[in-house]
């Protein structure tokens, strides 16, 4: 806590500041997922962030310090403050032969005696019962310190008072967040040797501090953990801007007094919407908690899209937030629409449900569900969530000189509409959706100012005036507000002097694989592999004759009608039944081919389909060529995605190449 504070200071005070972290995270007692919301605000801050790289040695200059890090890189600095965890020191106690643990902590009893019943301790010094599992650990904490502190001094005056130990109670502000824990962490559960969905059960939810028509209504995340029956609240963190402590207290108390995930949907908390909303961020923790234990819904890991990788990512958030960010691989089907479109998902396939912060999410999931899709999960925090988590810090690297466009010439009028966006209070996607409703009621060159609360406005509207050919004028931080300036369309005409966001240029790959002639799908599939090496998205779209490159060698069982069966009879059932569009020879040229490329070491097809999945090329089967040539989706390879042409243009217009083979 303390190094993150210096930090804090020193940075407000206008110094360059590294942190340095050894552990793969700062704040040890937030799992990981949690930490990375720090992270991410840690390095927009402007301080350079290294972790999971300890020091390896310090070098004085003569004018300052070269700091040597385990991965050899080196940090130049003008001093450097060490904050590196703390240590009881025992040493008294040991000299006077009291017995200590082995950090050296000194053990007492619930009275705050030591091993000489002459002697009582109390503070950071001492072994303290864990309030949870009654093991003796330490937790170096104020609160605590000052608790054992008054329960000594009514001891020795003969009034007896027990400790009943320490819960691990915390709260720090760290740059623009509040973090705060109590109880355990997902990491001690496991140390202890719990397994998740058999020991305990996890949620992770998004809420505003308060009710969010009220201006200045900021998101906070919070993170349950339970016991599988709810009986048992293990621990809770929470990162927000505001409103943080008062919850992590609440639920501080609840675990206190015993109580489970039901009391926190029952408790009664003074609502005003300047303060809260009519249901706290605490009751929607324990609602939320109930529809877990009563099978509901059902949470995925944090890291869920990597652990599997065969799982399909669905996003039903609507077009404009999908313009802002969109999921990698994600299938992008409207809420709205899901009911009439659950023929585009294979129901053979774990299904992980994405929207922007979770709510709409959990309706998707309770669709899927009741039509009897057997695997679905909420993805917890939605795509804002998805984003933070995969945050990677960044050196801040020098400003760039100001990039200058052209302002358009004045029109008739002589000038422009200018017009005032207030969206404090909107949760996400509220703001984007605001802003591109708007937009539809501007002319091009009329600028809109937008105010928001929600902090990740700034990534998406970035993100948004590229994919929209808008204008991002400029962006900016006010107190508890986040401001950004948008010209619809491009800028033309007289110089600006305000510095705009580039146009990102597109650089993924498109191809529409048309044919099923060997050479042409050996020659669509090296294209893609080359082009996953260089780190570009590929999508392959397979149309009409192209279906039948991913048909599963064997016959599967499948009921259709006379004409699908037909069809398939007629069509080649896979990638190693098709044949060169030249040279053929009866299949002779074929075999040839086949033969030649393996004396030359080339990659066959069926190598390079397996490679190009493996590399991450997103393989999209048109399911209006499917519904024609009666190839279902239960013949398909593993693999592959369903969708439609709109999947294919929405990729396309993200790409600089697109191919027709």
């Amino acid at each position: 806590f303390i190094g993150l504070e210096t930090a804090e200071n020193l940075q407000h005070a206008g110094l360059k500041v590294s942190i340095i972290e050894m552990q793969n995270q700062v704040m040890m007692p937030l799992d990981f997922e949690m930490a990375q919301l720090l992270h991410e605000n840690i390095s927009e801050n402007g301080v350079d962030l290294y972790l999971g790289d300890g020091v390896d040695a310090f070098q004085d200059t003569g004018t300052g310090l070269t700091i040597r890090l385990k991965s050899g890189h080196t940090v130049q600095a003008d001093f450097a403050v060490l904050s590196i965890g703390v240590k009881p020191n025992g040493e008294l106690a040991k000299a006077a032969g009291l017995q200590t643990n082995a950090r050296g902590g000194i053990l007492v009893n619930d009275h705050l005696v030591t091993s000489d019943p002459n002697v009582y301790a109390v503070g950071d010094v001492i072994a303290v019962r864990d309030f949870q599992f009654g093991d003796s650990t330490m937790i170096p904490l104020a609160g605590p310190a000052n608790k054992q502190g008054r329960i000594a001094a009514n001891n020795l005056a003969g009034l007896e008072d027990t400790y009943s130990g320490t819960q691990g109670s915390s709260v720090a502000k760290v740059f623009d967040l509040t973090v705060a824990t109590t109880g355990a962490n997902e990491k001690v559960l496991r140390k202890r040797g719990m397994q998740k969905d058999k020991d305990y059960r996890s949620l992770l939810i998004t809420q505003n501090s308060h009710a969010g028509y009220y201006p200045g209504a900021v998101p906070m995340t919070l993170k349950l953990l339970f016991s599988m029956d709810g009986s048992r609240i293990f621990g809770a963190q929470i990162v927000g801007r505001e409103g943080v402590d008062k919850r992590i207290d609440t639920i501080g108390t609840t675990i206190r007094l015993g109580g489970g995930v039901l009391d926190l949907k029952q408790l009664e908390l003074a609502y005003a919407p300047p303060y809260s909303s009519a249901k706290d961020p605490v009751n929607m923790a324990g609602f939320t908690a109930e529809n877990v234990i009563k099978g509901l819904v059902r949470f995925a890991d944090w890291d869920a899209p990597e652990k599997t990788p065969d799982a399909l990512l669905l996003d039903v958030r609507e077009d404009a937030e999908v313009m802002a960010y969109s999921i990698p691989g994600a299938v992008h089907i409207p809420l709205g629409e899901l009911r009439s479109r659950l023929n585009e998902l294979d129901r053979n396939k774990p299904i992980i449900v994405f929207c922007a912060i979770g709510v709409r999410a959990y309706n998707a999931v309770r669709i899927l569900m009741q039509h009897d899709f057997p695997d679905v999960r909420l993805y917890p925090g939605g795509s804002r969530f998805y984003q933070s988590v995969r945050y990677q810090p960044q050196k801040k690297q020098p400003e760039p000189a100001e990039t200058h466009r052209q302002v358009p010439a004045a029109g008739k009028s002589g000038k422009f509409q200018s017009i005032r966006l207030d969206c404090s209070g909107m949760q996400c996607p509220g703001p984007i959706m605001k802003v591109f409703e708007t937009m539809k009621t501007m002319q091009s060159g009329d600028q809109v100012e937008i105010s928001a609360s929600d902090p990740g406005f700034m990534h998406d509207i970035e993100s948004w005036c590229r994919r929209t050919g808008n204008t991002l004028l400029s962006r900016e931080k006010r107190a508890n507000e986040f401001v950004a300036l948008v010209q619809k369309g491009m800028r033309q005409g007289a110089e600006s002097t305000a510095p705009v966001t580039p146009a990102a240029v597109p650089d993924g790959k498109t191809i529409i694989v048309f044919s099923n002639n060997l050479d042409k799908v050996l020659a669509s599939f090296i294209i893609a592999n080359g082009a996953a090496a260089m780190g570009r998205k590929v999508t392959m779209f397979f149309t009409f004759w192209g279906l039948t490159v991913l048909r599963k060698p064997e016959k599967q069982s499948v009921q259709k009608s006379f004409v699908e069966s037909m069809f398939g009879t007629m069509l080649p059932r896979g990638s190693k039944k098709l044949k060169l569009s030249q040279m053929n020879l009866s299949g002779m040229g074929t075999k040839m081919m086949k033969r030649i490329m393996q004396e030359k070491n080339v990659s066959s097809l069926e190598d390079l389909i397996q490679k190009a999945i493996h590399n991450g090329v997103r393989i999209v089967a048109c399911t209006m060529s499917m519904d024609v040539m009666g190839i279902h989706k239960e013949e398909l390879i593993d693999g592959v995605e369903l969708g439609g042409v709109g999947t294919y243009l929405g990729d396309a217009e993200e790409s600089n190449v697109n191919l027709f083979i």
